[in-house]
């Protein structure tokens, strides 16, 4: 499945010239980290309770999650920073969290079974509440900003807590084998690039729903024609779709 890839290889090119922290991952984290406490559900961060927000004030709150088969883009889970980690942070800041799934080829199949796995894997970020760490999503536009408690701080929260309580939650779904997850604070990257990325891959994401539900369009007439040229694999899936249909 290369639906996503050249998003994925356009954020790896970009993030390669910029300096870049490795995060522990697994039993190589603190155990503070490692074994973060989960609120269980979603919490309040009241203004007056948090110390900044990322995001906030407007600024890029840039979150997306990018499904690949590929071992050469997510060889295995790592936690990636750009910029400074939450305890260094001391104002609203802009902010990214790109997670780049890589999924058996075997077990995502085709047509509805690949959306919807697509669509899972996407939602684990609505199924995950760190303590002190409260994700507002606005998906109508396109934001996914965070307040962060000062208490929490103070207990120790940073992005390797972050990263592991993300990768624990995607690795509930049996089809993921290996998650990079992207942290990025730095004022100079790139946001207007990631968000540019996010709208292809929900444009990608809605094409394959518009095929589903309409796998005998007309190619010509159709609104979605220009992602549908440019994505390799996309055009491959309707044709299977239609055939499957007739």
């Amino acid at each position: 499945m290369r639906l996503y890839d050249e998003i994925i290889n356009d954020i790896l090119t970009d993030l390669s010239g910029q300096d870049v922290v490795k995060l522990p991952v697994g039993d190589a984290a603190d155990p503070i980290s490692r074994d973060w406490q989960d609120a269980g559900k979603a919490m309040m961060i009241l203004q007056a309770d948090m110390a900044y927000e990322l995001g906030g004030h407007n600024l890029p709150a840039v979150g997306n999650t990018l499904v690949t088969t590929e071992t050469e883009l997510v060889g295995e889970d790592e936690i990636i920073l750009i910029g400074k980690d939450l305890p260094q942070i001391t104002e609203d800041t802009p902010y990214a969290r790109i997670a780049l799934v890589r999924v058996a080829e075997d077990s995502i199949g085709t047509g509805d079974k690949l959306y919807n796995t697509i669509q899972n894997i996407g939602y684990f970020r609505y199924h995950i509440y760190p303590k002190g760490f409260m994700l507002r999503v606005s998906s109508s536009n396109d934001r996914e900003s965070v307040r962060v408690a000062a208490d929490a701080l103070e207990d120790g929260l940073n992005f390797t807590a972050i990263g592991n309580a993300m990768q624990k939650a995607l690795h509930r779904h049996k089809e993921v084998e290996a998650v990079k997850i992207i942290f990025i604070t730095d004022p100079g990257a790139d946001y207007v690039g990631l968000q540019e990325g996010l709208k292809k891959t929900k444009q990608i994401t809605a094409t394959i729903d518009h095929m589903l539900k309409d796998v005998n369009m007309d190619c010509g007439s159709c609104g979605l024609q220009e992602i549908c040229d440019e994505v390799e694999g996309l055009r491959e899936m309707h044709f299977g779709m239609s055939e499957e249909h007739t």
